[in-house]
């Protein structure tokens, strides 16, 4: 061969070999990313050909599917539709043939339509037989009656969100939002899914029905953030015993300013003990107690809560706050749950389930397994501990003075014939200069004969329909909790 032709066909096979690498670059390399690529359609052809496997609650499915209609350039087969669709969409989230999916829908997509790796082996078989590819299950920890219960008291409330947990495992039983949306509104690729998803965007309804208040929204706590800074004195020694005299002047001024920090009305808060304190809610007492043990140790004792941190349920949970630098002014203020504190009704909902639970904070999840179609299950949950606030004898301390609130204080309302029930009330200032309705918050646990906590809530309610002056924690937020404990409890029986 003379000299050009070799050099040609050397430069051929050059082309030929960067052919090659190329190709196996995009084959091997890049094969996952463009397969989930949000460009590519066919993945979105994939996802809606074959009918979409089920979100499962109390052993009954909470979605289904339904055939898109043939109108000539329709390519998705089926869409996904929802049982009680705004009840439960802070929990499923949506899947839209148009806009995509999100929480439950979107995290465990590839079970739901049967396309997730761990199907591999299951799906060859299936093509093997000629059965037709079906999607799993994702069964979750909820509790209907419990759901239902919260989602109910809310819708007559305006804005709120409830979260209930069981403080021995960890498992979500309730998680709602008003007001809310349902899925299957825009769950197709119409003009008229279209419409509906407009009409629900924040720029064009203020009210934010997509955003998951449970999870996603952090409000001042309030005087339920009191139960925190109890636990931290009790942790710290500060105090040993509920019924111990705190030495807490009237007035009492903030460390460093001339500014007088006042309680809600004339109530008997000086020299009051934790107990009668926590009973009528005396901001002068926890106040200094936060100031006495100083920015450091509340942090520490709110971090063993939960606070600063996201929680994965799997659906992620917006991480609460609670501030890191501040005077002793401002820590006074941050442990009555004001200043730059703020949660979410989850963690507020752990902060009462640890209480509930010896001291013991479980992590919180809402799936409880993962089935194949064939009901098989390829994941379970186990519950697993995430860290201890408190010492048992300390957490039955705060559990005594939590009953009293119930007993005897501001929780009246959240009594149930033949349990007891330990909580707390919280109303906060909301707005510039506290000018718009307060928050209502109310946090509780309900503990059985037997001594077994089944349930723990927290409610917050953003803007009740009553006059400002009957806002609060105890009017319009235990209510809520105490119905959705009973139906826990009841579904139990």
């Amino acid at each position: 061969m003379n000299k050009p032709l070799r050099r040609i066909a050397i430069f051929c096979g050059l082309l030929v070999l960067a052919l090659l690498l190329r190709d196996n670059y995009i084959q091997y390399v890049q094969a996952d990313s463009l397969r989930t690529d949000t460009n590519n359609r066919r993945v979105a052809i994939e996802r809606y050909a074959t009918p979409r496997g089920n979100i499962i609650v109390n052993g009954d499915p909470i979605t289904g599917y339904a055939e898109t209609k043939k109108n000539g350039i329709n390519d998705f087969v089926y869409k996904r539709t929802y049982k009680n669709g705004a009840m439960w969409a802070p929990v499923t989230g949506y899947a839209s043939q148009a806009f995509g999916a999100t929480q439950l829908e979107k995290l465990d997509d590839g079970i739901l339509t049967g396309n997730d790796d761990q199907l591999f082996f299951r799906n060859t078989l299936d093509m093997l037989t000629g059965k037709a590819k079906q999607g799993g299950n994702v069964v979750t920890t909820l509790n209907a009656a419990a759901q239902k219960a919260a989602y109910k008291g809310l819708l007559s409330r305006g804005k709120g969100a409830v979260a209930a947990i069981n403080p021995q495992t960890g498992a979500i039983l309730a998680l709602a939002s008003t007001p809310s949306y349902d899925p299957s509104a825009f769950a197709g690729n119409t003009n008229d899914d279209a419409k509906a998803w407009n009409k629900l965007q924040k720029k064009n309804n203020p009210d934010d029905p997509m955003l998951n208040r449970a999870l996603r929204e952090t409000y001042p706590p309030g005087s339920t953030f009191k139960v925190v800074t109890a636990a931290a004195a009790l942790e710290n020694g500060l105090y040993t015993t509920a019924d111990q005299h705190t030495q807490t002047p009237l007035p009492y001024i903030l460390k460093g300013t001339r500014t007088e920090l006042k309680n809600e009305g004339n109530i008997p808060c000086k020299d009051a003990s934790m107990r009668d304190a926590l009973k009528v809610s005396c901001n002068t007492v926890f106040g200094k107690i936060g100031a006495d043990l100083g920015k450091d140790k509340m942090q520490e004792e709110a971090e063993k809560f939960g606070f600063n941190s996201e929680q994965l349920t799997p659906v992620r949970s917006n991480a609460s706050v609670f501030p890191k630098k501040m005077d002793d002014a401002q820590t006074a203020l941050s442990s009555i749950g004001q200043f730059e504190t703020a949660a979410t009704p989850l963690q507020m909902a752990m902060v009462a389930s640890a209480v509930a639970n010896q001291g013991t904070l479980m992590k919180p999840y809402m799936v409880d397994k993962l089935q194949a179609p064939s009901l098989d299950v390829i994941s379970q949950t186990e519950p697993e501990k995430l860290s201890e606030p408190l010492s048992e004898s300390n957490a039955q301390i705060l559990q005594s003075m939590m009953e009293t609130v119930v007993k005897d204080g501001t929780g009246k309302r959240a009594q149930i014939p033949g349990v007891t029930v330990g909580g707390k009330t919280g109303t906060a200032q909301h707005g510039v200069a506290n000018s718009e309705k307060p928050y209502a918050w109310f946090i509780s646990y309900a503990k059985l004969p037997d001594g077994s906590s089944p349930v723990a809530v927290a409610v917050v309610v953003e803007d009740g329909s009553a006059s400002r002056d009957d806002i609060s924690g105890g009017g319009l937020a235990a209510p809520i909790a105490r119905d959705v404990m009973k139906a826990v409890i009841d579904s139990k029986k």
